[in-house]
């Protein structure tokens, strides 16, 4: 069976977005995380996303510079949505109208098929996490607390579960970079 891995960057509280430096990784950018996300792409992977990251970064990917652009152009990519037509600009990209609960264990069971990773995409996360389809979990902190100016919330509306931790790996020597595989749902405390 195809694994299914989710990455996301977060801030120390928890946040994916916004915040007090707007910069491209909040200004946390380094050649330990430039490494890391070359290493990622190089893995023969699918990339799935939503329509709004699909816009997003089909966009960034034709007007960067990116070292990494090029790779990205060449995985296979699955974006699900019901608003988006072909033909799609970003090369190697495949739109699926049907619901996630439905396609994914459906691309999850195809034994050749390679691993899955989902980029951005906080709405198809959530979605995967409550229908029990993630099976890891990496998280890329970053050293700041967005507090009161924090947007995007990397877990509100998860279910709640249990996760084992098998790696950390410190980029930069300032980004924790934690990686865990998804358990069941958190059993209730004995009483």
């Amino acid at each position: 069976m195809r694994e299914l891995r989710v990455d996301m960057f977060s801030t120390v509280d928890g946040f994916g977005g916004g915040g007090p430096r707007p910069a491209a990784y909040w200004g946390y950018d380094g050649p330990g995380l430039s490494g890391w996300i070359a290493a990622q792409a190089a893995e023969e992977h699918v990339m799935l996303m939503g329509a709004t990251t699909y816009r997003q970064m089909s966009e960034i990917v034709a007007t960067g510079d990116d070292p990494s652009f090029p790779r990205m152009a060449e995985l296979p990519k699955i974006v699900f949505s019901k608003t988006l037509k072909p033909p799609l600009t970003w090369a190697n990209t495949t739109i699926i109208d049907e619901p996630v609960e439905t396609a994914v264990p459906a691309l999850k069971a195809m034994a050749d098929g390679l691993p899955m990773r989902t980029i951005g995409s906080a709405s198809l996360v959530r979605s995967l996490f409550r229908h029990g389809l993630v099976d890891r979990v990496r998280t890329m902190v970053f050293p700041m607390i967005h507090g009161e100016e924090g947007e995007a919330p990397v877990f509100a509306e998860l279910p709640a579960l249990e996760l084992d931790l098998t790696g950390t790996t410190v980029l930069d020597d300032r980004l924790v970079l934690l990686d865990y595989r998804v358990g069941g749902p958190i059993a209730p405390a004995p009483e």
